[in-house]
């Protein structure tokens, strides 16, 4: 059963370790490499290697945790003489550093936590000096400790775009787990993606902290709903609030996966993940010996990250609309979070004329304008 009670797949910035000050480099999402050198941990043959993967939910739940699974079968495909070991729902407690001390314990050659479990992993990663840990949405590196994710905020603003195109009212709602920097970025990204193209679009926000809770999200978007909103979004790892939109007769856009069939009239599309190409690289590297450590990788839009397919339900006129954004991105680069930019109670925080880059939006920590709901 789900730990509705642990928060921990995107951890607050507070519990995690300290991140390393670097700038990311152009749209691969590579930070400087490793001072250490390729190879720090040496080769390891196919038939020797343990590749462990720990997950924060279950793999059933057709959202965050089934799209790292589906990471995990793709690696056994390229590398089948290999052992696997994988753990479903991890709460975040010392359960979490016994279960991935396990690992270790079972001679693990790479380790993939698909959540950030902060100082309960590297406790464990500490002692571990030759083997390889990676941290799904972490802040700290080592010698033998990388983070990756993904820049979700692109195609975010995408479907905000489209969200402004398609509300009769401009009254945006978002299903949201907690207030962590995942969080904000997600909701201010579609806020300012709407308001790009409705001056008059707000983001009314419900945080219902759980990244899984069916019966939670329901309620949530019921709520919204009934507050006026008529265009429904969220973080969930599940497809509840688009049920309801289902019913209400209301578009609605999701997260992780395609889960159209819940609510095939009003699904409008996802930001869908896929970590298969990246699982199987890093683990590539890893047994060739060039793997390294003190990396900060971000997947971006088109390589890990993307929308969607459209729903049915979704105007022709809004699909070039917002895919003439999501392509001025892909071929030129285009960066909307640019000042003047203002938080929620109005006060400037990006300048005229400024630029946020990738690490400030894989920290961002308040709300943009527009937005209510929604606070640190």
């Amino acid at each position: 059963m789900f730990d509705l009670k642990n928060p921990s797949r995107r951890k607050f910035l507070t519990m995690a370790g300290t991140a390393a000050g670097a700038s990311l480099l152009g749209n691969t999402g590579l930070v400087v490499p490793s001072a250490y050198g390729a190879g720090a941990l040496g080769a390891v043959k196919e038939e020797d290697a343990v590749i462990a993967f720990g997950h924060v939910g279950p793999i059933s739940d057709e959202g965050w945790t089934s799209t790292h699974h589906d990471g995990l079968v793709a690696v056994k495909a390229a590398f089948p003489k290999a052992k696997y070991l994988e753990i479903e729902t991890i709460p975040y407690s010392a359960d979490a550093t016994r279960t991935f001390r396990q690992f270790v314990a079972e001679n693990a050659t790479l380790i993939f936590s698909s959540s950030e479990y902060g100082d309960l992993l590297a406790e464990v990663s500490n002692r571990a000096p030759k083997v390889a840990f990676m941290e799904c949405n972490g802040h700290r590196v080592a010698d033998n400790f990388s983070w990756y994710y993904v820049k979700h905020w692109m195609p975010t603003y995408v479907i905000g775009v489209a969200a402004g195109l398609m509300s009769k009212t401009g009254k945006l709602g978002y299903v949201a787990s907690f207030p962590v920097p995942s969080v904000f970025t997600s909701v201010n990204a579609f806020q300012m993606g709407a308001k790009s193209v409705n001056p008059k679009a707000t983001t009314q926000v419900i945080s219902i902290n759980s990244w899984f809770d069916p019966q939670g999200a329901s309620q949530a978007g019921t709520a919204l709903l009934d507050n006026g909103a008529d265009f429904l979004f969220g973080i969930m790892d599940e497809a509840a609030y688009l049920q309801v939109a289902e019913k209400r007769g209301i578009p609605a856009a999701m997260w992780n996966t395609d889960v159209r069939r819940y609510g095939p009239k009003s699904y409008v599309t996802s930001c869908v993940v896929d970590w298969r190409k990246f699982y199987v690289e890093q683990t590539r590297k890893r047994l060739a010996g060039t793997w390294t450590g003190n990396e900060q990788i971000l997947l971006p839009l088109g390589e890990g990250v993307d929308r969607d397919a459209w729903g049915e339900s979704v105007p022709e006129n809004v699909r070039q609309t917002a895919d003439a954004v999501r392509t001025k991105m892909l071929k030129d680069g285009f960066n909307p979070f640019a000042g003047e930019i203002k938080d929620s109670a109005g006060k400037v925080k990006i300048a005229a004329g400024e630029k946020m880059d990738d690490m400030a939006l894989y920290n961002w920590n308040w709300a943009v304008e527009g937005v209510t709901g929604l606070a640190t």
